[in-house]
């Protein structure tokens, strides 16, 4: 086997396992887990705190009504149940809003300012004084039961954060954003299986919640808040927990355009928080959590993308070599099997414009919207053209 084939085949197993073979092998650990772990874990069923529902908003005046009465509808002792919101920086109104529910027990705090969300997360969290706190986006909806079964988790000593789970809603959304849910219901069952083996790898921003006392400052250019706040508390010995029973709805994005400039803001923050958290790269020092890490979110902000390119180019010296018109070897199939995945991204992304719908399209062009996605991010990340401030996606109706 020659260097070229050696290199074609380390790049194709990264891509493979970033994307399908760690799932695959998580399943083998978790179904080997319960087999050989039947411990029961000693939990406080008497625990039912007080919570404070955390919202940091910004210009959320077209949703702030039915969110604040989306937070009165949990089914919690609603005299444990605190909101405090977070406006700095709107000039929609969005507190002026939010003061006819003072008398309700709605807590506001706003300074003209704008410092993004992680700058209103840092500055408000001094003015909860529960001993959980729950964030969630004033542009998303809660299940009634997500309060109760996210305290439900914290019973368990261990567990420092829960993750709710993502839920995209795409009534009439008929295009390849429609893949957003697809993708978000196999990261679902990872995360499930993530959790089952030992913890989650990152929360939520839509649904999280961390004991108060665990919270850490966070630098004030972070990009993704929820997914350092989270980890910083799993590196402290707690576990990342998730119960997708817990959810919050939220439109998916108006079109791939809006998408795209999502997720080329979440690339940005994937390589900042590998970088800020360089620690958690060591296996010897945080063990399983270390290898979650690195299997599901490091290869995908890295690696894979990197890889998926160079695959083609040596596919097509392989096939070149071995000849195109040799159906019979691997390479040559192969190769043809790239070229009409690419090609019929290409053909989703001009269907997609033209508005005309072929479904069977949508999901080869959002994997390759994904990844694309990376290189930009990855190129905006250094040259430092990444705002902390969230431009808001535009999403479907």
């Amino acid at each position: 086997m020659t260097y070229l084939e050696i290199t074609f085949w380390v790049l194709l197993f990264i891509v493979f396992y970033a994307y399908l073979g760690y799932g695959i092998l998580l399943f083998i650990l978790v179904r080997l887990k319960r087999i050989f772990c039947r411990n029961k874990k000693e939990v406080n069923e008497d625990y039912e705190p007080e919570v404070t529902l955390f919202v940091a908003a910004y210009n959320e005046k077209d949703y702030v009504d039915a969110k604040v009465a989306n937070s009165f509808e949990m089914e919690y002792p609603k005299e444990k149940v605190r909101q405090v919101w977070v406006t700095d920086g709107s000039n929609d109104g969005t507190q002026d809003i939010l003061k006819k529910y003072k008398d309700k027990g709605v807590e506001v705090y706003h300074e003209d300012a704008r410092g993004g969300k992680i700058g209103a997360m840092n500055r408000g969290v001094k003015f909860v004084k529960s001993p959980i706190t729950i964030f969630s986006d004033g542009n998303t909806m809660l299940g009634k039961e997500s309060v109760q079964r996210i305290v439900n988790m914290f019973k368990d000593p261990k567990v420092g954060c829960v993750s709710g789970e993502k839920r995209i809603y795409s009534k009439g959304t008929d295009s390849a954003v429609g893949s957003e849910g697809i993708y978000w219901k196999y990261e679902s069952t990872l995360k499930k299986w993530d959790a089952e083996l030992y913890s989650v790898v990152g929360a939520a921003g839509e649904l999280f919640a961390v004991r108060t006392e665990l919270f850490q400052e966070v630098e004030k250019d972070t990009l993704l808040d929820d997914f350092i706040v989270s980890l910083r508390i799993a590196m402290q010995g707690y576990t990342i927990q998730y119960d997708p029973e817990a959810y919050a709805i939220e439109s998916a994005s108006a079109n791939v355009k809006e998408e795209l400039k999502r997720k080329i803001r979440i690339a940005a923050g994937g390589i900042q928080s590998i970088i800020r958290l360089s620690p958690l790269l060591n296996p010897f020092k945080y063990g399983t959590l270390s290898f979650q890490y690195i299997s599901h979110r490091v290869l995908r902000w890295t690696l894979a993308p990197i890889a998926l390119p160079l695959i083609l180019i040596a596919n097509f010296f392989l096939a070149l070599n071995y000849g195109f018109d040799n159906f019979t070897n691997i390479y040559t199939l192969l190769f043809y099997a790239q070229v009409l995945f690419y090609a019929a991204s290409m053909l989703g992304w001009y269907f997609e414009n033209k508005k005309i719908k072929i479904k069977l399209l949508f999901i080869p062009y959002y994997f390759f919207v994904m990844n694309y996605a990376v290189f930009l991010g990855f190129r905006r990340y250094l040259k430092g053209q990444q705002s902390v401030n969230w431009e808001r996606a535009k999403r479907g109706s």
